[in-house]
């Protein structure tokens, strides 16, 4: 049975795999009918294997709309040396910068210190762990913890995400090919679609999973048993978790950002594996301008590392990191030219706000997601920016920091 699930999802999914079952279409209903040997698996929409020969529907134009929308954030988020997103480079290099143990993990003392009791009474009972469920800002080691803690149990770890499942049989795919105690990870698992949610409630609970083969009356239910095996979910948005999901995770915990400290020895971690050296005060200014996020500290040190090579004698000093940094436009806070437009905008055009956010996004040329979902949250963290019943206003911080004038109603 999991094999014959396993082929479903993946003949699903491609055309080749496809042309290996035996297609019954329907000339009056549009609808397809999978046969496999001579047992039907189930029904499915002959639009999502052909869809030139259907018209399309608000929601399809709707989906294709939020695509479009997610694409040009994430061409945003890969061309900003400063994002906190994950860009083609960061997946080549995170995994050779990436710790493999606790012991190499720096900072988030408190979360060691829990995970390595955690996992010690696991070993000892010879158990699969509780479900964990890490949240916190993006680039800040939920998923290296997760590689981290199959690595400390000496168990297979498979990593998705939420928006690649996007099936109920994608789920029982991954859920049947584990091993027992084996490490199931997802990323986003806030992006997971309800109905693989509600799938995955019984596997968490009764490590079991129930599965409808076929459609009408002929349908029948499958229960699947699965080994005990350990859900491991990471998300940026703690609260868009539904509360049923939010409560079958045994262990919750909230990744922060690190201190200057902590980003320094990354820095100097990282710059010994890329073999490149580093001054302490080189150290000390890409910290300063990471927004103590370890994949930012870590792109900045590439960029110097690339700026050592070529304009000087390949080891980044503090001199090499200045000019480098300054280069790539990131100022001592980590703001770059888009942030800084941002703010100029709302002081110089509207007088320092209050402006609203579409106001804002149509002066400066930008959606409004793009503004409310990178901009913002550095800007008010770090006090340059408030958001107000009226609109967003920029603070005495920031007009100091841009050195200009601070208007007399501010003081």
């Amino acid at each position: 049975m999991p094999g014959l699930l396993e082929n479903f999802g993946n003949t699903v999914r491609d055309h080749e795999e496809f042309l290996t079952f035996k297609p019954i279409v329907s000339k009056t209903s549009g609808r397809a009918k999978l046969n496999h040997g001579s047992g039907s698996i189930t029904d499915f929409d002959e639009s999502a294997i052909f869809p030139g020969r259907f018209r399309k529907t608000k929601k399809s134009d709707k989906m294709q709309k939020e695509s479009e929308k997610m694409l040009k954030k994430t061409s945003l988020i890969e061309e900003r040396v400063i994002s906190s997103g994950t860009d083609k480079e960061d997946a080549t290099f995170d995994v050779s910068l990436r710790p493999q143990r606790l012991s190499d993990f720096i900072g988030q003392e408190n979360i060691k210190e829990s995970l390595r009791i955690f996992l010690q009474a696991a070993k000892t009972r010879g158990e699969s762990i509780d479900h964990i469920l890490f949240y916190g800002p993006p680039g800040i080691g939920k998923t290296s913890l997760a590689n981290i803690i199959a690595k400390e149990i000496g168990v297979n770890i498979k990593a998705t995400s939420g928006p690649a499942i996007e099936r109920t049989g994608d789920l029982a795919a991954l859920l049947t090919n584990l091993e027992p105690n084996d490490v199931l990870f997802i990323d986003e698992v806030h992006r997971l679609p309800r109905i693989v949610e509600e799938v995955l409630y019984p596997a968490m609970e009764d490590w079991s999973i129930d599965i409808m083969l076929g459609k009408g009356p002929g349908a029948r239910s499958v229960k699947l048993d699965l080994p005990r095996f350990t859900l491991i979910g990471a998300t940026t948005r703690y609260a868009a978790l539904s509360s049923p999901l939010r409560d079958r995770f045994g262990t919750v915990y909230r990744l922060d950002y690190y201190d200057l400290e902590e980003i320094q020895k990354i820095i100097k971690r990282s710059g010994r594996i890329l073999d490149v050296a580093t001054d302490p005060g080189a150290a000390v200014e890409i910290a300063q301008r990471s927004r103590r996020t370890p994949r930012i500290a870590n792109r900045l040190l590439r960029r110097c590392r690339d700026y050592a090579q070529v304009k000087g004698d390949g080891v980044i000093t503090q001199d090499i990191a200045e000019r480098a940094l300054d280069l790539l436009a990131v100022d001592r806070l980590g703001l770059d030219e888009n942030d800084r437009r941002v703010l100029k905008t709302i002081i110089e055009q509207f007088s320092g706000g209050p402006v609203g956010i579409q106001t804002l996004a149509a002066a400066t040329s930008e959606e409004i997601d793009t503004i409310e979902d990178i901009y913002e949250p550095y800007l008010m963290r770090i006090g340059f920016l408030n958001r107000t019943p009226k609109g967003r206003v920029a603070t005495p911080q920031a007009y100091e920091h841009l050195k200009l004038s601070t208007p007399r109603r501010l003081l």
